[in-house]
């Protein structure tokens, strides 16, 4: 630590953002740590300015540092600049807090939230000095462990990773941490690695990929299996049962420069019922678990006061389904006001969910842009993806939102998806000229940016056995809007490269096999993929030859039901079967509405939890919709615990 940061001194002013590596945010800490304690270095993929934010990550560092048995730091991929004079310098990936070394540190932890991360990921451990590969570490390496939604098909990365978190972190990681101090302090660390792996992969949610072996069935995996006796064949996600027991993070980190999503940040609730298919976090966060109104309220007032932030993001999947969301809009508005003003986002919100009311509570603070995500431009196709909003409720929200004073908006879409036609396509253009019409009505400078993404299938949703759009699909199809939205006033159009959609789906759903691409990317210089500047199709489309892989196996052909899928040996709470039956109620137009306010579909997620969803009388409008939300059934929330504990 103390010849670190000298080094790094001396080099800051020749990187493009010296802020991002020097910590001293309000909220950082700097531990002192004890020879019994477990050290562990969180290290979020991305720059400072995009991993900041993170909750997850955020959560899990105060949570480590209460624990007597840990201590943690944070750390940030280091950007190209800086990158390359570590390397000349001999300077290893460090912590922004204390900025010890990676080596100081006994678990090198993971956020991993997006797939294009993966080659930072590998750039991170070679700049920690620690090697590649799991096979080539000793028992007294630190250990590489990931978490986050991408983890839920960890296999291209199986090659690099110690061992995965499935599901939320809170309860587990103290567990981890157990079992690797029992291990240390039994003077172990010159033993075998394969030991402390075996005992990380006895810890409920742990999955360790060197336990398992892979069989072929030529291109297509035919089985995988444990190695030893007592290693799990099917590692089942942790669920944390009760979030009131988890109200953090106390201290939000206030950074000392700019970030992405700068603003407090609170969450209402885990979890989504609403089935949208195309949606992995909805599928495998599942069941809803809401925080308490109390504890939310609690949170903002003390989060408000001691950061001085004067917006706040009210988190979740969908943030205006919190049964407790009138009430907290009204009060933090409310109570803001006397002060200075204060203004409430909602992330995630959806059109079918936004009242009159909570459009009203939300302007009467500052606004900010407002962002619904009907994801499809017809009824139809709205049905096939099951996120049910009908025309009325887009027109209504839409209505709500400009005669609340709202002046403009986003809108995102999705194009690429199962049985999409030219007309569905054509169906976003002409849902934002229909919400600039709508806005005018109001105010003469309505305006609307329609955002639109290729669709990338995902492992757990009922579209993992859909085979994904070609580039000159997507490509043909941005045309299509590009072109008919070139004369319509008010509306601007962004659309997601193509050709990064395609690097994505190529690793989402892969195998072991992809472990080699991603590695011959990162040694070719592809770091920072998830940014446009740096993300080159080129060096995928090579490696993937180099290795003898087809791009059309792994992203655009489809799969079949008896397929043994990479990740079938892991388990998100969900059946299979309900998948595979989701997948064909899809091709056939069928909608499911959200299973609070209907007959429970038994996917799966609720199974070892005595839940009950209570519902109001109110009762959904027919065809399908929720409407505005104005008649909106409500669901309860109660307290999830497991079976056989009581209710």
């Amino acid at each position: 630590m103390d010849e670190i940061w000298p080094r790094l001194e001396r080099l800051l002013p020749r990187v493009q953002k010296p802020a991002r590596y020097i910590g001293c945010e309000d909220g950082a800490q700097a531990p002192e740590p004890q020879p019994e304690q477990v050290g562990w270095l969180l290290v979020y993929p991305d720059t400072y300015e995009v991993g900041l934010p993170n909750q997850g990550l955020q959560i899990l560092y105060e949570i480590l540092n209460e624990h007597p048995l840990s201590w943690a730091e944070r750390g940030y991929a280091p950007w190209s600049d800086l990158d390359q004079l570590m390397r000349q310098e001999g300077l290893p990936f460090f912590s922004v807090d204390t900025h010890r070394p990676a080596s100081a540190f006994d678990i090198m932890a993971f956020n991993l939230s997006a797939e294009l991360t993966y080659t930072n990921l590998l750039n991170c451990i070679d700049l920690a000095g620690i090697p590649l590969r799991t096979a080539h570490r000793s028992a007294d390496t630190p250990l590489v462990l990931a978490g986050g939604h991408c983890t839920y098909n960890p296999e291209p990365l199986a090659d690099f990773l110690d061992a995965v978190v499935l599901g939320d972190g809170e309860e587990v990681i103290a567990e981890i941490t157990a079992v690797v101090h029992d291990f240390r302090s039994a003077g172990r660390t010159g033993g075998s690695r394969v030991d402390l792996h075996r005992a990380l992969a006895a810890v409920p949610g742990v999955y360790v990929p060197s336990l398992y072996d892979v069989e072929w069935d030529g291109p297509a995996v035919r089985s995988v299996t444990p190695r030893y006796p007592g290693v799990p064949e099917r590692v089942e996600k942790r669920t944390v049962a009760d979030l009131a027991d988890w109200p953090y993070p106390r201290r939000q980190l206030v950074p000392v420069t700019e970030v992405v999503h700068d603003r407090l940040n609170v969450e209402v609730f885990r979890g989504c019922t609403r089935g949208c298919r195309f949606c992995q976090a909805g599928m495998i966060t599942r069941p809803v678990r809401e925080r308490p109104v109390q504890q939310v309220r609690q949170m903002i007032a003390d989060g408000l006061e001691r950061t001085g932030y004067d917006e706040v993001a009210l988190t979740s999947l969908s943030s205006a389904d919190y049964s407790g969301i009138a009430e907290v809009v009204s009060e933090t508005v409310r109570s803001a006001s006397s002060g200075r003003p204060v203004s409430v986002s909602l992330p995630s919100l959806r059109v079918d969910a936004f009242t009159v009311g909570v459009a009203a509570e939300i302007g009467r603070a500052r606004r900010t842009g407002l962002t619904f995500a009907p994801e499809a431009g017809t009824w139809r196709m709205r049905q096939v993806i099951n996120k049910l909003i009908s025309d009325e409720d887009f027109d209504g929200a839409v209505e709500s939102a400009y005669a609340s004073g709202w002046r403009r908006m986003k809108l995102y879409f999705l194009t690429g998806l199962p049985s999409e036609t030219d007309e569905d396509t054509l169906g976003i253009a002409e849902m934002a000229r229909r919400a600039v019409s709508i806005g005018r009505r109001h105010t003469k400078g309505a305006s609307v940016t329609v955002s639109v993404g290729g669709f990338v299938p995902k492992p757990f949703t009922p579209f993992q056995w859909f085979g994904q759009n070609t580039v000159a699909e997507l490509q043909r199809k941005i045309g299509l809007l590009r072109d008919d939205l070139r004369r319509a006033g008010g509306v601007q159009l962004k659309w997601h490269d193509p050709k990064a959609t395609l690097a994505e789906g190529i690793v989402s759903r892969g195998d072991r096999r992809l472990g080699a691409v991603i590695e011959d990317v990162w040694r070719n210089g592809g770091v920072f993929q998830e940014w446009s500047e740096c993300f080159d199709i080129d060096r995928w489309t090579a490696a993937m030859e180099r290795h003898g892989l087809s791009i059309d196996w792994y992203a655009h052909r489809h799969r079949t039901e008896d397929e043994v899928l990479p990740w079938e040996h892991l388990s998100a709470g969900l059946h299979k079967d309900f998948l595979w039956q989701d997948w064909r109620d899809a091709l056939d137009a069928v909608g499911l509405e959200d299973c609070r306010w209907t007959p429970c579909y038994d996917c799966g997620a609720c199974t070892g939890y005595g839940i009950e969803h209570i519902v109001a009388s109110a009762v959904p409008p027919a065809g399908g919709s929720q409407g505005t939300g104005m008649s909106r059934p409500v669901a309860v929330p109660v307290r999830l615990v497991p079976s056989g504990a009581g209710a």
